[in-house]
């Protein structure tokens, strides 16, 4: 007898095709038969050791976010709620250029103090690890969901240059392809960069181009956080179709959006241009989160001259009281590249998060409210800050615009990835609510997409890009990967206010046909692997 049959269901199978009622049967990891209206055409109804009524809710294929930050969450956290509750079953790590393999001895350290922003300091995690494949070997032992990972350029970089900002000479080039190839043959499915962080941003579009060389090689694709979203966003964009249609590269562009004043509006540019790229015969996707305010650390907005040679050189810089004084010229005046070219507006900057405990007065506060409160210049807080804190403050960049987020959501070739940084007291709501707050706000509420259609946004068309042959669709034989969740009260539960309130709605997800989340609980299961590049 069969494991499981989830009888009764509205099935959204993730095609985009309209909902159909099924009892779907799964064992052994796979879906094994999809019996449509069975009760209806009084057919012989599969039976199975267990039975889950689904009889009002939904069942589609497992939510894949294309753009996570849970490096090193999925291994310190092994409920890890924040992604499972949303009903997502597989994530793609490795984001932005900066990771945690391949690294040495040095350059691990390295790293570990440049995102411990993003993914905290990684004291509690042992990392037993240096390549790529060992790295997903890890994965191996067990995590909450399933996960991919890009081979990050900035650490790769970092491996074979250092944090200078110069050119490669030929040799760091041939040590930094290499790095590349052996990652993509250890089972990454693509490579990352993060272009206006340290050091990855040191690399001109010649240096991207041989390694997106590399990685189309291997059938895997290109995934930039690109050089600005502000001033000369749309400039950015162009580089990067540019720059992977000469090295026959798939592009995904991460989280695509249009923010700041300069933006304002402006989406169906950018939408124009990859339409034009597209009917050219350009390969691209992007995601999305359905979130106007963007996320980072504070030290992202930095000049890059300012954070040239890595960590403690930016400290050294910031103790400095000229160069200081520097820095605050390009952040308030000139506007720095760090800052995607837009003089910063500090009542735009949200403290989110801190290292330091002490400093926890800070966070919900804009830096703007916290240096009228002190009688203080926007500047001093944020010196101080960064400096108190070793650069691991977070930020919420509350820059973007709504009608951007909607017109981008709707292209046919978006997905949908979080961003979330899952790290600091008050977190942007997106880690812990983009998926349910896609169904509930953007599809029940609003109608900006239908639920077929927003479904295969976050389910085919990631599955595709990343070349997943068994994944993305409720289909027999295919991974048994599924959501199960109420149309009529799906929601995210995070707030600004409550970042981290889990999902209501979502009472079943599994992964591998195994139950992580049951009756809307967590249970103990740790069915997620890596999920490696599916050879050509």
């Amino acid at each position: 007898m069969d494991e499981l049959v989830i009888r009764d269901a509205d099935v959204v199978d993730g095609s985009g095709a309209d909902a159909y009622r099924a009892d779907v049967v799964v064992d052994g990891g796979r879906i094994v038969s999809i019996v449509k209206e069975a009760a209806a055409a009084g057919c012989q109804r599969p039976k199975a050791r267990r039975e889950l009524d689904a009889e009002g809710l939904v069942l589609a294929p497992g939510f894949i976010d294309m753009h996570a930050h849970s490096d090193l969450a999925l291994l310190r956290d092994p409920d890890h709620s924040a992604k499972a509750a949303q009903g997502v079953t597989l994530e793609v790590i490795g984001q932005d250029g900066l990771s945690y393999a391949p690294v040495d001895d040095r350059t691990l350290g390295e790293v570990r103090r440049a995102i411990a922003g993003w993914n905290g300091p990684g004291d509690d995690v042992d990392f037993d690890w240096r390549s790529v494949g060992e790295y997903l070997d890890r994965l191996d032992r067990g995590i909450a969901v399933n996960a991919a990972y890009l081979i990050p350029q900035g650490t790769v970089r970092a491996l074979a240059v250092g944090w200078d900002d110069r050119e490669a000479t030929e040799a760091e080039l041939e040590h930094m392809r290499r790095l590349v190839a052996e990652g993509m043959e250890q089972g990454a499915v693509g490579m990352s960069s993060g272009l206006t962080y340290t050091p990855g941003m040191y690399a001109k579009d010649a240096e991207l181009t041989e390694l997106c060389r590399v990685v189309a090689s291997y059938g895997g694709y290109y995934c930039p956080h690109h050089r600005s979203y502000g001033a000369g966003a749309l400039e950015a964009y162009e580089e990067m179709v540019a720059l992977t249609r000469e090295a026959g590269c798939p592009l995904h562009l991460a989280h695509a959006t249009m923010n700041f004043g300069v933006n304002k509006g402006r989406a169906p540019e950018l939408l124009t241009l990859l339409d034009d790229a597209l009917a050219g015969g350009a390969d691209i996707t992007l995601d999305t989160y359905p979130y106007t305010p963007g996320c980072t650390t504070l030290v992202a907005l930095l000049p890059s001259w300012a954070s040239e040679g890595g960590p403690e050189r930016i400290l050294e810089r910031l103790a400095d009281d000229d160069t200081a004084e520097r820095i605050r010229h390009h952040l308030e005046e000139t506007g720095s590249d760090g800052c995607h070219g837009v003089p910063v507006e500090w009542e735009t900057i949200e403290i989110s998060g801190t290292g330091e405990a002490a400093l926890a007065e800070y966070v919900g506060r804009t830096v703007l409210e916290s240096a009228r409160l002190r009688g203080e210049s926007p500047w001093t807080v944020a010196r101080r800050l960064l400096l108190a804190d070793r650069l691991t403050s977070t930020i919420l960049q509350h820059v973007g615009h709504e009608e951007n987020v909607r017109a981008i959501m709707r292209h046919r070739v978006h997905t949908g990835g979080s961003d979330g940084i899952l790290q600091g007291a008050k977190p942007h709501p997106r880690a812990y609510g983009t998926f349910p707050h896609y169904l509930g706000h953007y599809v029940r509420e609003l109608g900006v997409l239908s639920l077929e259609e927003c479904v295969a946004h976050l389910t085919s068309r990631p599955a595709a890009r990343l070349r997943l042959p068994d994944r993305g669709l409720v289909r027999e034989g295919y991974k048994a990967d599924l959501v199960v969740f109420d149309p009529g009260t799906v929601a995210a539960g995070s707030t600004f206010e409550q970042p981290r309130t889990l999902p209501t709605g979502i009472p079943h997800v599994l992964v591998d046909g195994r139950f992580v989340i049951e009756d809307g609980r967590r249970t103990d299961v740790l069915a997620g692997r890596s999920v490696r590049r599916t050879p050509r």
